[in-house]
């Protein structure tokens, strides 16, 4: 048997969600249709979200046992998030009562049409959603055909490839070798870490997709492995400019490296006054942090104003050599300045310390990376440390004698 660390995070109880999302007519229902028969889905349920007066996405999908559920139409994005919220407090409350199977995993598939950063926020910020439910990864469809003239045209489906944690092409034997270069081109620039499967006529394993982000169990070492090797691969080849003219018409990505290890609330508040400030033309950030006090780094991601919730890893991937324990930092952007750029780079090369940092939370309590303050992180100090039961401070009683104070 073997002997549990306590330092190791606890499993997690809640149940996973993964979003499903594609641009218009990328083959989603065609996929579902796949995925619902297939003995690997049993427990799931199944929440679709439609656009319209009438819906009509549902009655084209098999039914999941008493686990589908139609989202009122309209987008995710403004109206129904509500609904999704409400459709998630039912399904908990009906599994509660055991009135419905044990659902194991939740899939919800979006509109065509809509930004699934909201859904992704409401997992991880509607307070009780994110106790009951986890965002388990975002798997986007894009037309191998259509695909790189649909994210030049649509914002909507830039996001949907920007937060992507898989990539499924579809129609690839529709399409011609130069439709796949183009598109090619423009998912390494939006989305390079994710990986890309092919997909034909809905055939794929769920295996292959479900469980794909970076809270699924198991799943970190070969992603977060994969992520340094792509930016040390970009620093040594080196970095172009973002842009000659001040902003760039098309996203371009660039790194921010850290040589020393980060104290964890200075760099959380930098970076929600960066989100606050230019959020809206980051379209992913993604980093993995050597934070001060801990000897394991921490993956942290960003999709405009949105933080994910920080997760621990047991270990630094290819643990040994010093330039692996780099921090570092991608940032994905779109229509950025050059001058913005510069201000980013500042902000994080000069991180404040803890207790300066905290004192700058507290006037700002909408801060986009408020989750990641309330995470469990080292105390940075010479006169305190933190353990997963106490918060030491050392204090000095009668002549200069050391006593320890525990609260």
């Amino acid at each position: 048997m073997t002997e549990h660390d306590p330092t190791d995070p606890p499993i997690d109880p809640r149940i996973p969600v993964t979003v499903l999302t594609g641009f218009l007519g990328a083959g989603k229902t065609t996929l579902l249709n796949r995925l619902v028969t297939h003995p690997d889905m049993a427990g799931t349920a199944l929440l679709i979200n439609e656009f319209g007066a009438v819906g009509i996405d549902h009655q084209l999908v098999e039914q999941v046992g008493e686990t589908m559920v139609l989202l009122e139409s309209g987008c995710v994005c403004c109206t129904v998030r509500g609904d999704l919220v409400a459709a998630l407090e039912t399904l908990h409350d009906k599994l509660a009562r055991r009135q419905i199977p044990q659902v194991r995993r939740v899939v919800i598939e979006t509109t065509g049409l809509a930004d699934p950063i909201p859904v992704v926020w409401t997992l991880m910020e509607q307070r009780y959603v994110a106790a009951r439910f986890r965002c388990d990864g975002v798997v986007t469809l894009v037309d191998t055909g259509l695909g790189a003239e649909q994210l030049d045209r649509n914002e909507e489906a830039r996001r949907q490839v920007g937060m992507a944690d898989r990539i499924l092409l579809t129609k690839a034997d529709l399409a011609d070798r130069s439709a796949r270069e183009q598109l090619d081109a423009r998912l390494d620039v939006l989305n390079p870490s994710a990986p890309r499967l092919v997909v034909t006529h809905g055939e794929i394993e769920p295996r292959r997709i479900l469980g794909a982000g970076l809270y699924a169990p198991g799943s970190l070492p070969a992603e977060v492995e994969r992520f340094v090797a792509e930016t040390e691969a970009a620093a040594r080849a080196g970095e172009a400019p973002p842009s000659a003219h001040g902003a760039q018409a098309l996203p371009v990505s660039f790194t921010c490296f850290f040589n020393h290890q980060v104290p964890w609330r200075g760099f959380a508040v930098a970076m929600g006054e960066i989100l606050a400030k230019y959020g809206s033309h980051l379209l992913r950030v993604k980093g993995l942090m050597n934070v001060a006090g801990l000897g394991a780094p921490v993956v942290v991601q960003c999709v405009e104003q949105v933080a994910y919730p920080p997760v621990r890893l047991p270990r630094w991937p290819k643990e040994g050599t010093r330039f692996d324990m780099r921090g570092r930092l991608v940032f994905i952007v779109r229509n950025l300045p050059e001058a913005a750029i510069d201000d980013i780079r500042r902000r994080l090369a000069d991180l404040p310390g803890d207790a300066v940092a905290l004192r700058a939370a507290a006037t700002a309590p909408l801060l986009p990376t408020r989750c990641w303050l309330s995470a469990r992180m080292p105390v940075q100090g010479r006169s305190s440390f933190e353990t997963d039961a106490w918060h030491i401070n050392s204090v000095r009683l009668g002549k200069g004698r050391p006593a320890a104070a525990a609260s």
